[in-house]
């Protein structure tokens, strides 16, 4: 590999892990539901895998290289938020994992989840102690070091600890509760607004409600419950809040943020599926395959463009 588009390689290709891995859960889920076949779960776990590695090997290489660029990167007011797509990664593959191979999502939750909290506290304290981090350095890609607690409570009962599930769910909630209404600030009423090339990343703001949801119902075996329906309103609304900014979006030049589209839909896809097996009803069918369909067809077209503007050398250039 040519060391100079190395140097370039971002940590938000570990996005494209959390999307096809958020993807295949969907698919689990609407086997479960619907009674579908598991063969897109099985597919798109194995590309999860696949794309965990290479994009894995390919950041520890750039480690390995070019240190300087890599510590730039923990040190940049915007991509250091990026950095805990790692731990996430780790923890949406155990969860795609949890049925197929326990003992090895087992190790990947673990990791994951102890050390996504490790990471929430460094970017957390980046953030405390850098005076020349303002309110336009903040975006909704700051709700990345907190969806990832979330993210674990979703396989505790099945290879991980209830106790740590809970912690992170607590701060996970209680940390996006905090940050909500700074990210809607900035966006609402600060100027300059959003740059135009970070637009994608207004998806993330369905995450948060998404998992929330999805562990709630992973820790207390219920959906169709207040606090579930809160959350999956939340999903839905965000969701629309998105789709209304379209005429917007589609005129942002392509590039690595439009990544963040990708775990967002999945899990928005996740929860509604969720709610139709949770609560049944032909509104809550039609909303599950929309949204099913939608992020499938998002999150494909993202990665294989990613992946041929990437081949061709159009994205691993200097951040211009």
């Amino acid at each position: 590999m040519d060391q100079r588009p190395l140097q370039h390689l971002p940590v938000t290709l570990f996005a494209a892990v959390m999307g096809v891995g958020g993807l295949a859960l969907a698919w689990r889920r609407a086997a479960k539901v619907w009674g579908v076949s598991e063969a897109p779960f099985q597919v798109l776990l194995g590309a999860a895998l696949i794309l965990f590695v290479v994009i894995g090997v390919a950041y520890l290489a750039k480690w390995v290289r070019h240190p300087a660029a890599a510590r730039a990167e923990l040190r940049h007011p915007i991509r250091v938020a990026f950095v805990p797509t790692i731990t996430i990664s780790f923890l949406v593959l155990a969860t795609a994992l949890s049925e197929v191979a326990p003992e090895i999502a087992r190790v990947l939750w673990w990791i994951g989840g102890v050390g996504h909290l490790i990471a929430t506290v460094a970017v957390l304290s980046a953030w405390f102690g850098r005076p020349e981090v303002g309110m336009t350095q903040v975006t909704p890609a700051w709700f990345i070091p907190i969806v990832g607690n979330v993210i674990t409570p979703l396989a505790a009962p099945k290879i991980g600890n209830l106790d740590l599930a809970w912690f992170a769910f607590g701060v996970g909630v209680i940390f996006w509760l905090a940050l909500l209404p700074l990210v809607l600030q900035r966006l609402l009423l600060h100027d300059p607004g959003l740059p135009d090339k970070l637009l994608p990343t207004l998806a993330i703001f369905i995450a948060p409600p998404s998992v929330v949801a999805l562990s709630w119902q992973a820790l207390t075996g219920e959906l169709a419950d207040p606090v579930g329906r809160i959350a999956y309103a939340a999903t839905l609304m965000f969701t629309l809040l998105v789709l209304a900014q379209v005429p917007r979006l589609i005129r942002v030049p392509f590039g690595f943020p439009f990544l963040a589209y990708t775990f967002p839909l999945a899990v928005a896809a996740s929860v509604a599926i969720a709610m139709a097996g949770a609560a049944p009803g032909v509104g809550y069918d039609v909303i599950a395959v929309a949204l099913l369909a939608l992020a499938t067809f998002v999150i494909t077209a993202v990665i294989v463009r990613v992946g041929v503007a990437t081949a061709r050398g159009q994205l691993l250039v200097p951040e211009g």
